[in-house]
């Protein structure tokens, strides 16, 4: 058996590099994982050999396979599936100057930020994401154009721009001069009616969206008063959850406010985000429906921690920041004991892109067993993105999206901060 150890050199200039194109995509890789992580199991389940040909997992063995294949060297190190963030901005990130940069900047601006915090995301061992909400579909083309292998970065699976009503939390001229506000439609992403609804659901699917994103009550960082209230009609979210059932889409509500989550469980959404004034009825409700709980703590830890700064927000928003983000840590670990499905999700584009990693251990902080954090943004991730086939295990004929920590997870969950190998698609990104 011939195997070709990968040399100092090349690991470095991979390191550097980390781009599609990198290392062969010819030929058999072999992964040798001094520990790997089984989350189907749940258990550390010791030394394996992960083979890989072309961008799919074929065998995992306790063996060295025979054979002409480049072996990497991982047995020092614990091996996962790789991880997933279900709520990300890739085109953003908040900060004191971001309200006037919607002025500032153009669409060319924000396609440049993407990339960058994409490239930050994958190095940070998430190698799928879901994109809820952007400016101009700039993630649309950014997720071409990882596709096509032109930059680096995740799997995306993107909304486009977020469906807001008019005033409401996502609708793109909040805060604007009268000059400036107009009267923003379905092509827009506001909706006052079903029949918008239906309009701008087909309008992101001629756009090629892969998901929709609804803000289903009041938020933190809109320049409008109120957090928390209900913001669509029944008719209008069963509009939208219809429609993007007929076009083959799931849909995920932004919601912090009682009414506004309860309407749209009722209408059928996949996922709720944010979550932030669950009830137990609510969370009844969505184990009936089996409606996924997006808990996003990471931001609402950094907006409270924020709001403390006088002049980081605008003065409408700070009120907001200080009342809701304490909430959700105590509304998360009511959801996990409730028993309600829960997937990764940080709002990355709030909190740091590249700090994804952080979500696990306020998760294992607030009652989850680290075994469970690690699941919802595996398994749990894949179920919420329909692609259980593909994504989530270590498994044969999966796709090969793995990853490489220095410690054992299960023990220490904040190893899991600084990935030491990213591999996506068979590809190499980070060693």
């Amino acid at each position: 058996m011939r195997r070709a150890l990968l040399s100092g050199l090349s690991l470095a200039i991979a390191s550097l590099l980390h781009s599609p194109g990198t290392w062969a995509q010819n030929g058999a890789q072999v992964l040798h994982c001094g520990h790997m992580l089984d989350v189907v199991k749940g258990e550390v389940v010791g030394e394996r050999y992960i083979e890989v040909s072309g961008n799919t997992i074929t065998k995992i063995s306790r063996q060295a396979p025979a054979g002409d294949h480049l072996l990497v060297d991982l047995s020092q190190q614990y091996c996962l599936p790789g991880l997933m963030d279900m709520h990300v901005h890739l085109d953003s990130e908040i900060s004191p100057q971001a309200y006037l940069d919607r002025f500032r900047l153009g669409v060319a601006d924000f396609a440049y930020q993407a990339a960058d915090n994409a490239d930050k995301t994958l190095m940070a061992g998430f190698t799928s994401v879901r994109n809820l909400g952007d400016n101009g579909n700039v993630t649309i083309a950014l997720r071409n154009a990882i596709t096509r292998g032109l930059t680096a970065g995740p799997r995306v699976y993107t909304a486009g721009k977020a469906l807001a009503t008019t005033g409401g939390h996502g609708d793109p001229t909040n805060g604007f001069s009268p000059v400036l506000r107009g009267d923003p439609g379905p092509k827009d992403g506001v909706i006052n009616s079903p029949a918008d609804a239906r309009k701008a659901v087909r309008q992101r699917y001629k756009e090629g969206a892969d998901v929709i994103k609804i803000t289903a009550t009041g938020g933190v960082l809109s320049l409008a008063k109120n957090g928390q209230n209900a913001q669509f009609t029944h008719d209008e979210l069963s509009a939208v959850v219809d429609t993007a059932r007929d076009y083959g889409m799931r849909v995920a509500a932004h919601a912090h406010g009682t009414e506004g989550i309860l309407r749209a469980v009722q209408a059928g959404v996949a996922s709720i985000e944010h979550g932030t004034y669950m009830t137990p009825e609510i969370m009844d409700l969505m184990k009936e429906k089996g409606t996924f709980y997006v808990p996003t703590l990471a931001a609402g830890r950094f907006v409270a921690e924020k709001a403390k700064d006088e002049n980081f927000f605008p003065p409408v928003i700070r009120p907001k920041a200080a009342a809701i983000g304490p909430v959700i840590d105590n509304t998360f670990a009511k959801a996990w004991d409730y028993g309600v499905k829960v997937a990764y999700g940080t709002d990355s584009g709030v909190s740091a892109h590249g700090d994804n990693g952080k979500e696990f251990a306020f998760m294992v902080e607030n009652g989850m067993p680290a075994i469970e954090a690690i699941r919802s943004a595996t398994l749990m991730a894949a179920e919420l993105l329909g692609e259980e086939e593909r994504l989530g295990s270590l498994e044969a004929d999966k796709l090969a999206d793995i990853i490489a920590v220095q410690e054992n997870p299960l023990n220490n969950i904040r190893t899991l901060e600084a990935v030491a190998f990213v591999m996506k698609d068979g590809q190499i990104f980070k060693q």
